[in-house]
């Protein structure tokens, strides 16, 4: 039996279809009890078991993890599906309104016409849980610490009150101190999970890798379990989306917007240190370079380039070797 479940912050919207092809719908909280009343439903009005049923849900940022995992905790079979090709398909089968019944319908049509072709949903260990909240709350703490810092200078310029100015540089000495106390909290982690640390520092020696890229790719190649290179890294959206119409419209190649941005920041980044230090990396940039490519575009690719490398030295568990992760796959 297939359960559509469209997630939001507060609620989760659910659509399912019996044996006799009669539909029902119903909201429930996004909280624990809301999963219990979500089962117990379903179970109720399928006559299933929860092994039975398969939930289809889209990937939601944070919001639909503590759903997918009761429900998975509970024996279901639960999908977590892109959003954008539930949103194609949708559109494609004439749903083109935009609400979280439609969505939760939409969801339970994918399943039944996809559920073949779907690959089961299974929770990240929990230290890899542990780390990507540690990461995530780091990012954010830092972007408010730029934030702050931007604001500083300018009350600075502007000649602002000194007791706003004091203010500010207590909010920064605070945010300065939590930055190093999770950066701490980080490194006990790794510490505390030592297999996590050999897979770091072999990560880190890829030229180019430092220990925060190293962190960041760990969270995305052992959070899911990608069948191989090319779909760890369109799930990191590092795949170039082409825009080409007959003969008159050709666009240039962009990345798409899905995926961790952060992630991507820190990717970016490890690829232009890539294209200075990494050998073998700045003869293939130059050669982008050379064939026309924008040096965006280039570093694109050196992006996605380093995610295969990446993912290549955790599969074979060795350290950076180019030629043998290239003729490996």
């Amino acid at each position: 039996m297939i359960v559509g479940v469209d997630v939001s912050k507060d609620y989760l919207d659910v659509a399912l279809e019996t044996a006799k092809r009669k539909r029902y719908e119903r909201k429930v909280n996004n909280d624990a009890g809301g999963f219990q009343r979500l089962l117990s439903w379903a179970c109720e009005r399928t006559g299933a078991a929860p092994q039975q049923l398969t939930v289809v849900m889209e990937a939601t940022g944070v919001y639909h993890e503590a759903a997918a995992q009761a429900l998975h905790d509970a024996g279901c079979r639960v999908i977590v599906a892109n959003p954008k090709r539930v949103r194609d398909y949708a559109s494609g089968v004439g749903l083109l309104n935009k609400t979280d019944r439609v969505d939760a319908r939409a969801l339970l049509r994918y399943g039944k016409e996809q559920a073949d072709e779907l690959v089961p949903w299974e929770p990240p260990p929990p230290e890899i849980r542990t780390l990507r909240a540690l990461y995530a709350r780091l990012a954010a703490v830092e972007a408010d610490l730029r934030r702050e810092l931007n604001r500083k200078q300018q009350a600075d310029l502007s000649g602002q009150p000194a007791p706003v100015r004091r203010s500010m540089e207590q909010s920064i000495e605070h945010l300065r101190e939590d930055c190093k106390r999770l950066k701490r909290a980080i490194e006990e982690h790794f510490d505390n999970h030592p297999d996590l640390r050999q897979q770091r520092e072999l990560l880190q020696s890829t030229p180019g890798i430092g220990p925060v890229c190293a962190g960041r790719m760990l969270c995305l190649l052992l959070r899911h379990r990608f069948s191989d290179a090319r779909q760890a890294a369109a799930f990191a959206g590092l795949v170039p989306r082409h825009h080409q119409s007959g003969t008159s419209v050709r666009k240039r190649p962009r990345l798409t917007k899905s995926g961790d941005a952060s992630l991507k920041a820190v990717l970016y980044m490890a690829a232009v240190a890539a294209s200075r230090y990494n050998h073998e990396l700045r003869q293939q940039y130059q050669a982008l370079l050379k064939a026309g490519k924008s040096k965006m575009s280039a570093l694109g690719a050196l992006m996605r380039r380093l995610l295969h490398i990446a993912f290549g030295i955790l599969k074979h568990r060795a350290p950076y070797n180019l030629s043998l992760i290239a003729s490996r796959g």
